[in-house]
């Protein structure tokens, strides 16, 4: 039985969750969200609710509307027209509050109406698992089914005749003691690995990797959710290619041309070397202003794509970020070399306000 706390508790967690429902696309957008994030939880900023009251003040008039004056004057103490001063009364305050991974993907999922991951293949990395599945005579004490004990002792001391109900004390003995047993398992277990890849070059500046920095940690956070264990790599380049960390990635300044083709090349290598695609659901999340040198680097990555990538991948993700330098050449390209593919995905986001409708083209077939 639940205590009336817990009870609170739950239903405060609702109303939470009611509340960043309604206001879903508005924290899609915020990049602070990125930054409360924990391991386990993200703290998430919601106006505190307050109940309306009365606040009693001196009545040293009787009466209602007693007293001189016209219709617009100030009152007593009030301020005319003109500038304000500083005010008294307490402003709208809010209330931090700390959901887990798992309720935010939730809340992500059936706001953006997207349909779980279907892993792909058969073959999946195994991992072993005890399940406590029976009871035994022998075992650890830390692994001892007391309830079972006791109602073996019970029953025993009853039939015995020792059992006094006024003085109802149970003292298992060792014949009493019985002890959970367990059976190694192996159990499936469907591995992702998630590569960025950013254009890095002097036409991606701050705005740019605001949109790629707010669109990364709902993909991320919908991964998480779909698969029990994921890894996540990430790859910068302008006319060069690097392989960095999650701090390095976003925060890297920009400059330089763009060989967009160097990215592909140096994914073809990491994915040939360590992830072999039968035993990995892979995905690729590649954000860019659309400029690159040249038609024949942009050749060059139509090729990889088409033999070396959309073979392998569960999901290759090409998001386009506007940029006042950037041509936007590039997912016309792949548009039209690679439109029907059904694991290629292209989206355009002129801005923030289009990370929302990012993620659900993105997400939204379930791969």
């Amino acid at each position: 039985m639940l205590l009336r706390i817990d009870r609170d508790h739950n239903r405060f967690k609702e109303i939470v969750k009611g509340r960043i429902k309604r206001d879903f696309r508005k924290y899609i957008t915020r990049e602070e969200l990125v930054g409360r994030r924990g391991d386990r939880l993200v703290s998430i900023p919601v106006p505190q609710i307050e109940l309306p009251r009365f606040r009693h003040g001196k009545n040293q008039a009787q009466g209602v509307g007693q007293g001189s004056g016209k219709e617009g004057d100030p009152a007593d103490g009030a301020q005319g027209e003109g500038v304000g001063t500083a005010g008294d009364q307490p402003g709208r305050h809010m209330l931090e509050v700390e959901i887990s991974y798992d309720e935010l993907a939730q809340i992500l999922g059936e706001e953006l109406e997207l349909p779980d991951i279907r892993p792909k293949g058969s073959k999946h990395t195994h991992q072993t698992k005890d399940r406590y599945t029976g009871i035994r005579a022998t075992g650890p004490e830390s692994l001892r089914h007391v309830k079972r004990t006791y109602k073996k002792a019970l029953k025993r001391q009853i039939a015995s005749g020792t059992y006094d109900p006024d003085n109802p004390i149970i003292i298992p003995i060792k014949e009493d003691k019985l002890y959970r047993s367990w059976k190694p398992s192996r159990e499936p277990r469907a591995n992702a690995a998630v590569f960025y890849l950013m254009d890095v070059s002097g036409s991606m500046g701050d705005e740019q990797k605001e949109i790629v920095r707010i669109e990364s940690f709902w993909i991320d956070t919908w991964l998480r959710y779909q698969y029990r264990d994921v890894e996540f790599r990430y790859i910068v380049h302008d006319a060069v290619a690097h392989e960095v960390d999650r701090q390095t990635f976003f925060h890297l300044k920009e400059s330089g041309g763009t060989k967009i083709s160097s990215a592909y090349d140096l994914l073809g290598k990491i994915l040939g070397e360590e992830y072999p695609a039968v035993d990995w659901n892979l995905y690729v999340f590649q954000f860019s202003d659309g400029d690159n040198w040249g038609s024949g680097d942009t050749e060059r990555c139509l090729e990889l794509l088409d033999e070396e990538f959309l073979p392998v991948v569960n999901l290759f993700a090409y998001g386009q970020v506007e940029s006042p330098y950037g041509s936007g050449q590039f997912l016309k390209d792949v548009g039209s070399r690679f439109g029907e593919s059904e694991n290629l995905i292209l989206s355009e986001i002129q801005d923030k306000d289009k990370v929302y409708d990012s993620i659900k083209e993105f997400l939204g077939k379930g791969r």
